[in-house]
């Protein structure tokens, strides 16, 4: 195995070289404005660490903030087309209606709804409007949008009406782009179709980003399979990635606790992973991260999909540190760390600073912050260690202590000893286990849909088959595949002997 594992921070873009052996080279490189050039000078760097030629690599596995800043940070969003089949019930919450009013502008293109969808028993609520459909569809296409988000009532439940909706909106609109919810989401409407949403308004950035990554190992002369990482510790393919941009939310932390368990060797911690802006720190169960059973918000739009469980504190290496140490972060220099902090020659003061002049660090000029003292330093040392104890306590779900793991690029900031924590470990090229949980990454399906009047044994094998399927249209050899997670939760307040059922399967890239 020969693999390129690369993960872009907000402040640093790392990649190492991965092979039977271990980590074979490391890099770390300042993120840059266009975050392809950054991948490109961490290639380099890696090439030239390694004698300047890469050898046969089996795949290369990148993990990016680029969707979530984009939708956070309101930019290169595309107008999207809202299909929603559940008329006549509904009418007074109609899509969008709880997003943040400047995100809306942006990506509310143009709203549809029409008589359709089932009831919770899966018996359909009215007869499919198709007609109604078919009128949207032309509408779509005469105003030029061409990304379009389909919601279904109880889509998880049956998907007909989201399936017939795409197959009449791709025979009127030539090349349009469709996201169906029950492909994404779980059961709660509003939380669903927002998912189907930000991932339609994605879809034309994800097809550039990804080619521009291709574009970067292509001019690098590297010839291997691209992947994208996912927020379940898993890869996609680049193809695959383009039209599900939203499952790489969160895969930068994702990515970190992977690297971490892979080179600590424990499958049940805790991670906290300090990078320039923030730290993120999360529960590893069997090698993989705890999975967030609740509504989770990105950019202040509330979503119900598959995401990690991660507690995110402003705090990191370039955390601003206020003149007497009093507060650090949530302000941060970010990828300007290494032209703004102190120790190398600028004039904002960070965290990065208070750690080399306690001597926690070594990095750039030490000489720089000879003249902080104690009445800065350990105020500031305090207000980092509160953080984290508060937010490791705040991570654990019973009082028993837990290792942790401490990577990332500002590990340097973690304790030796926090309360509730059986020991604090860190581990070779931690710095880099961002990079390292790409690289390592197997491709995965999953189903989590709920079934009615079928029987278990019947659910569970429908569900590992089309996890399975799915698992293979992401880039899996079909051989290698096998269940890692199956659970089947009784419904008693739905008829038909109701399941609600999750499998997942993980298998090795396709190569």
């Amino acid at each position: 195995m020969r693999r390129i594992g690369i993960d872009v921070g907000g402040t640093n873009t790392d990649a190492v070289l991965l092979d039977s052996s271990g980590v074979r080279a490391a890099v770390k490189v300042p993120t840059t404005e266009d975050v392809t050039d950054g991948i490109r000078a961490a290639l380099v760097e890696l090439l030239v660490g390694i004698g300047g030629e890469a050898g046969p690599i089996d795949a290369v596995m990148v993990g990016t903030t680029h969707f979530t800043n984009a939708v956070v940070q309101r930019r290169e969003l595309e107008p999207v087309a809202a299909v929603r089949i559940g008329l006549p019930s509904g009418r007074s919450l109609p899509p969008f209606v709880d997003w943040p009013e400047e995100l809306a502008g942006i990506a509310r293109g143009a709203v549809f709804m029409v008589e359709g969808g089932h009831e919770v028993d899966g018996r359909p609520l009215v007869p499919f409007d198709a007609e109604g459909v078919r009128e949207a569809a032309a509408r779509i296409r005469d105003l030029g949008i061409g990304s379009v988000a389909v919601t279904s009532v109880f889509s998880p439940l049956t998907s007909e009406c989201e399936d017939r909706s795409a197959d009449i909106l791709r025979d009127a609109i030539p090349g349009v782009a469709v996201t169906l919810s029950h492909q994404l989401g779980r059961l709660g409407l509003l939380e669903r179709e927002n998912a189907a949403l930000l991932n339609a308004s994605l879809v034309t950035l994800a097809r550039r980003t990804t080619r521009a990554f291709a574009d970067a190992l292509a001019g690098s002369g590297i010839r291997a399979p691209l992947y994208l990482t996912q927020n379940d510790g898993t890869v996609m393919r680049a193809d695959f990635a383009e039209a599900f941009p939203v499952y790489s939310f969160s895969s930068g932390p994702t990515n970190s606790m992977r690297g971490a368990a892979y080179l600590s060797g424990m499958t049940d911690a805790l991670v906290v992973d300090v990078g320039g802006t923030t730290s993120d720190i999360g529960h590893l169960r069997a090698g993989f991260p705890r999975e967030a059973n609740r509504v989770v918000e990105v950019g202040g739009v509330r979503t119900l999909f598959r995401m990690p469980d991660l507690l995110s504190l402003g705090l990191g290496g370039g955390s601003l540190v206020t003149p007497h140490g009093a507060s650090v972060g949530p302000r941060s220099v970010g990828f300007r760390l290494q032209r703004e902090a102190r120790v190398f020659g600028g004039d904002a003061l960070t965290a990065t600073d208070v750690a080399v002049a306690a001597g926690l660090a070594d990095i750039g000029e030490r000489a720089c912050v000879a003249d902080l003292g104690r009445d800065v330093v350990e105020p500031a040392l305090g207000r980092v260690r509160a953080l984290l104890e508060e937010g490791v306590d705040r991570m654990k779900v019973d009082a028993a202590p837990l290792p942790l793991l401490a990577v990332g690029g500002g590990a340097f900031l973690v304790p030796s000893a926090l309360p509730g924590v059986s020991e604090v470990v860190t581990v070779p090229h931690g710095d880099v286990a961002n990079a390292v949980g790409a690289a390592i990454a197997q491709v995965s399906g999953e189903v989590d849909q709920v079934f009615s009047g079928v029987g278990r044994e019947r659910a569970l094998e429908e569900a590992t088959r089309v996890a399975r399927a799915r698992a293979v249209d992401a880039g899996a050899s079909e051989g290698s595949l096998s269940v890692v997670e199956a659970e089947d939760i009784p419904l008693a307040y739905l008829p038909g002997d109701a399941l609600r059922v999750r499998v997942r399967v993980v298998g090795d890239a396709s190569t």
